[in-house]
């Protein structure tokens, strides 16, 4: 396998200064959806707000450079960190470390898995998660959030270490509920749904947490008891090397994270294409947003993923290359270095607020219902990954809902039964026999099609149900044809079935061949596997047509007859 490493800053490829207004715009309207957003983000990971913003520029400067898409943007991101944000706060209580620590081993782990993954060409990868099974994962994950956030909403104490000492705590908290800042977390919310609805460009968390900040000021509702971030570090962070041992209790974690961060990587990539319609290369962006954690975990940062939300406001606005995204990550850069006092006063309610907008745009309900009507059983596996979320701890939560969708594949194609096909009237055409056209037998042959790649999974259920059909014919067929179409490709294990299949059929005195087998990687696993030289030359034909003119006695006398 040959490695191919992307040029540097290739994601600024073909920039003009014809651009710079756009990306200017684009980059402008970024940061303002970008700074309260990052701060909510830290805070929903136990972290100080700040690291957010260091999380931003390090994803940023790190996709840049590596990356390809020119649309995509980084950072920390409200998916992926509910995953991890209860078990490096199990860390930090234990002893083992400060959460800040493990949040930047944590990132340096998923930086190195996702450059990995890139240089391995792992994008396949994303494929394994069924759409049912990723939008009960988002429904479980916007319950956290929710949960998480609800205290800083209402103004209560909601401390607990898990899911459901918060919910006790919030239940027993409730009847003590500060009305001011309620009143400030749900005004940010309903401006940010407000804003979505009118233009998606507007920065309604924004105009939110500013006007929110005004009201605090004006009206000296700290006194009366709401809480505000108060006065953050300025200057740049301080690099520290993470312990060898975090990195290796955070291993498991780092895989689930990184699988997920892969997924909507590559979401973000196919579904904001780069502005020349080029085809999008995820492999590449893989190791962009990998190299976007290394440099977050350098700057003391925690995991960053691609975001959906961020990019589109990127494309909506015009942007053209990562040049954007640069420009959005200087400004923030700007606020971390001189402006640490201009966010002193702004309400932890409203940075709660700005997160449950987050939840609820997690909550996909057009999928969920389609899904439920279309879908019913695919419906309960995404039930069944929401309540596993929910219920379990979150990381296993996640796990479980990858098993069940690995499982629900691996069951369909189990479920692959051989069909018998028949020939169209006055055709030579061969297709599976409907309700009205049942087509037309062929003395002494029988067709019959496998319509799914042929795997270990597959491959007792082949050769039983292909021994069983062949067996089961009143009169004993002269030739059995295999439509190998579907058979997209063949390993070991079925390889060794079909070949049974073929002694059985030489035994009884049956001529077996192999139609239409158009997968080349399907005829190199059966010349590799010595199958073709079981099946016998001369009986792997183009079409079942070819097949029956060849070995079918009936066939063969009406030629005769004909000449």
């Amino acid at each position: 396998m040959q490695f191919r490493v992307p040029a540097l800053f290739g994601s600024l490829r073909g920039w003009t200064t014809a651009n710079a207004w756009r990306d200017l715009v684009a980059g402008v309207t970024l940061a303002a959806i970008t700074i309260p957003e990052q701060m909510a983000t830290a805070r929903l990971a136990g972290l100080e707000p700040q690291i957010g913003f260091y999380a931003f520029i390090g994803a940023t400067l790190g996709f840049a450079a590596l990356g390809a898409s020119r649309l995509l943007t980084a950072g920390a991101d409200s998916t992926i960190t509910p995953i991890f944000a209860g078990a490096l706060a199990a860390m930090a209580a234990s002893g083992s470390g400060s959460l800040g620590a493990a949040a930047v081993a944590l990132a340096f782990l998923v930086g190195a898995m996702l450059i990995v993954a890139g240089l391995l060409r792992l994008g396949w990868i994303a494929n394994l998660l069924s759409i049912p099974v990723v939008t009960g994962f988002l429904v479980g994950i916007a319950v956290h959030i929710a949960v998480s956030q609800l205290p800083a909403l209402l103004g209560i104490d909601g401390d607990g270490s898990d899911f459901y000492r918060r919910i006790e705590a919030i239940a027993r908290n409730l009847p003590s509920l500060n009305p001011f800042s309620a009143a400030i977390g749900l005004g940010v919310l309903a401006i940010m749904i407000a804003s979505e609805r009118i233009n998606g460009r507007i920065p309604g968390a924004l105009i939110g947490v500013m006007l929110a900040t005004l009201i605090v000021q004006v009206f000296n509702l700290e006194s009366r008891g709401v809480a505000v971030l108060g006065p953050l570090p300025g200057g740049l962070p301080h690099f520290a090397l993470p312990s060898l041992d975090d990195m290796w209790q955070l291993l498991p974690l780092a895989l689930i994270v990184s699988l997920v961060v892969m997924i909507q990587t590559a979401a973000v990539s196919q579904s904001f294409p780069d502005p020349d319609g080029r085809s999008p290369a995820i492999d590449q962006d893989y190791i962009g947003v990998g190299a976007g954690n290394l440099a977050a975990g350098v700057l003391g940062a925690l995991p960053v993923d691609a975001s959906p939300p961020r990019t589109a406001v990127v494309a909506a606005a015009g942007g053209s290359s990562q040049m954007s995204a640069l420009l959005a990550a200087g400004a923030v850069l700007l606020l971390v270095v001189f402006g640490g006092t201009l966010l002193a006063h702004i309400p932890q309610a409203a940075l709660a607020g700005i997160l449950m907008f987050v939840a609820q745009r997690l909550i996909h309900t057009d999928t969920i219902a389609r899904i439920a009507r279309e879908a019913p059983i695919e419906g309960l596996l995404g039930l069944a990954t929401t309540a596993a979320i929910v219920v379990l701890p979150i990381q296993i939560g996640v796990t479980f809902g990858i098993g069940l969708s690995l499982l629900h594949g691996v069951w369909m194609t189990t479920q692959t039964r051989p069909v018998e096909m028949r020939r169209l009237p006055g055709t030579t055409v061969w297709w599976p026999p409907s309700k009205t056209d049942r087509g037309e037998c062929v003395g002494g042959v029988a067709v019959i099609a496998f319509q799914a790649p042929l795997l270990f999974a597959n491959a007792e259920t082949f050769k039983r149900a292909m021994i069983e059909r062949i067996d089961g014919y009143d009169t004993r067929p002269a030739v059995v044809v295999l439509e190998a179409s579907s058979i997209a490709d063949i390993d070991y294990t079925a390889a060794e079935a079909l070949s049974e299949v073929i002694r059985h059929c030489r035994r009884t005195g049956i001529a077996f061949a192999i139609a239409r087998l158009e997968s080349i990687r399907a005829q190199d696993a059966l010349d590799r596997f010595g199958t073709l030289d079981a099946l016998g030359p001369d009986r792997l034909f183009h079409s079942v047509e070819d097949a029956v003119q060849a070995l079918a006695p009936e066939q063969r006398s009406q030629a005769r007859d004909r000449a």
